[in-house]
C-alpha cells in the first residue's frame, strides 16, 4: 500500500473549489493499463460495461482478489491514521444506480463484505452515498453501440447535485474508496468536499488503482 496527498483543486469554469483542502490518502498500486506489470486487471471486472459481459466465474474471481486486497490494506490505514471506527462509504459509479445490474454493482458489494468481516473498527456505510441522476461516464473515451453517455461532465458541486447522502455521515471518521484515482478528473475530490460539507468529521480516501498515466481505457 502507498500514501499520498491529495491537493486542493479548484473548477477554473466556475472559481469553486472541487476540494478546498489536503486530504491524507492511499492507493494499493499503480494503474497504468493491461499490460502494466501487476495491473489491477480485475477492476475491469467490475466495471463490466455492455462490450464486457464477463462470466460468472471471472466476476467472481475479481471479488476474491479484491477481498484479499481490502482485507490487507483497510486495517493499515487505520493504524497509520489513528481514527477508530472508520465509517467506510463508496464513490458510486456514474449513472443512477437503476441503470446498473447486480453484476456491475459487485465493487461495493464486495466492500460491504470486507467491511462486515473486519469487525468493529469499521462501519458500514457502503449505502451513504447513492447516485440518483446520471452524469458523464469518464472513463469511457469513445461512443459505445447502444450505451448513452449521458449526464453532465465534472464540474465543482456534482456530488451533492447528483447524489442522495445519508445523514448519517456528520460527525464521522470517513473512509471513502473509489477503484480507480485519476487527478485530473475531479469525481473523487467533489465528493471528498461534499462528504466535509455535510459535517463529517475527517475524511481519508483510498482507491485500489492510482493513474499514471492519461487515457487509460477500459
Amino acid at each position: 500500500m502507498n500514501s499520498f496527498t491529495i491537493l486542493p483543486s479548484k473548477d477554473f469554469r466556475t472559481g469553486k473549489f472541487f476540494l478546498d483542502r489536503s486530504i491524507d490518502a492511499f492507493y494499493h498500486t499503480d494503474f497504468g493499463g493491461f499490460q502494466l506489470p501487476n495491473n489491477p486487471n480485475y477492476l475491469y471486472k467490475f466495471k463490466n460495461d455492455p462490450h464486457h459481459n464477463w462470466s460468472d466465474y471471472r466476476l467472481q474471481e475479481a471479488q476474491q482478489e479484491l477481498m484479499q486486497v481490502l482485507l490487507l490494506d483497510l486495517p493499515q490505514i487505520n493504524i497509520n491514521i489513528k481514527k477508530t471506527p472508520l465509517t467506510v462509504c463508496v464513490v458510486p459509479r456514474s449513472k443512477a444506480d437503476k441503470n446498473y445490474n447486480a453484476n456491475q454493482l459487485l465493487f461495493k458489494a464486495t466492500i460491504k463484505n470486507a467491511v462486515n468481516r473486519l469487525g468493529s473498527n469499521y462501519i458500514d456505510g457502503t449505502d451513504f452515498i447513492i447516485r440518483h441522476t446520471n452524469t458523464k461516464t469518464t472513463h469511457l473515451r469513445k461512443p459505445m453501440e447502444g450505451f448513452n453517455n449521458d449526464g453532465a461532465e465534472p464540474y465543482a458541486g456534482i456530488s451533492l447535485d447528483t447524489c442522495n447522502f445519508s445523514n448519517q455521515i456528520a460527525g464521522k471518521d470517513i473512509l471513502l474508496i473509489d477503484d480507480i484515482y485519476t487527478k485530473t478528473v475531479n469525481i473523487d475530490e467533489d465528493m471528498i468536499q461534499a462528504l466535509i460539507n455535510l459535517g463529517a468529521n475527517s475524511v481519508t480516501f483510498y482507491a485500489i488503482g492510482n493513474t499514471i498515466q492519461q487515457n487509460i481505457n477500459l
